[in-house]
């Protein structure tokens, strides 16, 4: 607002500065009238050269309030963030790491100091000292497994520095104070329970299913695992087998090919515990001849919902995609304001998550007697998504 003040009132600088000049240029000659006839009149030179001084100390004062204000804003001092992430395995990866790139960022009041731990355990962890060394004021961390944390969290009580836990959980230790992510559990039920009204909708008898889970120990990959077992269990279906993908689209591939080779036409159902796991065992079926989506030999659910992953829905390849938000970053950002003003956050925020399918696949379900809602996938879903 100051500097727009400014403009204006050089701008009248400028517009005085040139009526003083008009004021002051002679103009043509004209033919000399009698002396008593001519009126008195006074130059007009004077009074623009007032205004010009006039306006010229408006701007000097405003001028310095833009310093003042310039510099009240430059000494505040940044809110310095440490973020252990996992690695950047998956889609859903890169979304939630820009997220919080986007929110703690200088313009926004942070300096953030970021470490990709490419999926390894030790690095993790010594990431998380690195920001106590550096003194930073709050920790992030995306966990990649869900053990073997006190000690490390334990330093980060005694250095004064509060943890706050994203997406995936620490099992081992409660010394963090918050955490916010999805709720696991529910995503590996709610794909039970679509599973079982969607072949009775189908009149299918018999479910043989295969599992391509995430990283073993990680809270999502116990999370859905657990989930999804508790509905076939209930149901009497059949897990063939179980064999980690590593959240990876290589490592989805991988499994899918082992499957394919040694379960040929005795399953169909394939659920693949992320979007780019899926994308790996499509590939694999693809080359294998195996038919896959709404109508097809073999029902592929997956999990995440990223913009991918939703296009594959649309183009009648996954067939039930259940989303798991890795937008955490502003809700985060809520905690630490909480913690700023001297408020105490809450321990667990879920942050939403929706169930997608095209509308022949969208049945009606409940999970733990909540009923559930399906989104439809059209351009505007994929448009809206992350």
């Amino acid at each position: 607002m100051k500097k727009k003040l400014i403009s204006m009132l050089l701008t009248g600088v400028m517009a005085a500065s040139l009526l003083a000049g008009c004021g002051g240029t002679a103009a043509p000659a004209a033919p000399a009238a009698p002396a008593a006839e001519a009126p008195a009149e006074e130059a007009p030179a004077e009074e623009a050269e007032e205004k010009v001084e006039e306006v010229a100390e408006d701007v000097e004062e405003a001028a310095e309030e833009v310093k003042e204000e310039a510099a009240d804003a430059g000494s505040g001092e940044l809110i310095s963030v440490g973020f252990a992430q996992v690695g950047h395995e998956s889609d859903w990866r890169t979304a939630s790491t820009k997220s919080c790139q986007d929110v703690f960022s200088k313009e926004n009041g942070y300096d953030l100091s970021f470490v990709d731990c490419d999926n390894d355990e030790a690095a993790q962890k010594e990431a998380v000292r690195s920001f106590i060394e550096q003194g930073v004021d709050y920790i992030i961390i995306d966990p990649i497994i869900a053990t073997g944390w006190d000690t490390v969290l334990t330093e980060c009580e005694d250095a004064g520095i509060p943890v706050i836990v994203i997406d995936r959980t620490i099992d081992d230790s409660d010394k963090y104070v918050s955490w916010v992510g999805s709720d696991f559990l529910t995503e590996g039920k709610a794909a039970g329970e679509w599973l079982k009204a969607y072949v009775d909708a189908q009149g299918i008898k018999e479910v043989n299913a295969l599992i391509i889970q995430g990283t073993i120990g990680s809270s999502a990959q116990i999370g859905r695992t657990d989930g999804f077992q508790e509905i076939a269990d209930r149901e009497g279906w059949t897990v063939l087998d179980k064999q980690t993908g590593d959240f990876t689209e290589a490592g989805g591939q991988e499994v899918m090919e082992s499957y394919c080779k040694s379960y040929a036409g005795k399953f169909n159902v394939v659920i693949c515990e992320n979007d780019n796991e899926a994308f790996g065992a499509m590939t694999a079926m693809d080359n294998a001849g195996v038919k896959y989506g709404p109508g097809n030999d073999v029902i592929l659910i997956s999990y995440d919902a990223c913009t991918a992953g939703l296009k594959e829905v649309q183009a009648g390849k996954i067939t039930a995609d259940f989303e798991c938000n890795p937008l955490a970053a502003p809700t985060v950002e809520g905690v630490i304001k909480t913690l700023e003003s001297g408020g105490t956050p809450e321990a667990q925020i879920l942050v939403p998550d929706n169930w997608y399918a095209l509308k022949d696949a969208i049945v009606d379900f409940s999970v733990d007697g909540n009923a559930q809602k399906m989104i439809e996938v059209t351009d505007e879903v994929i448009e809206a998504q992350y």
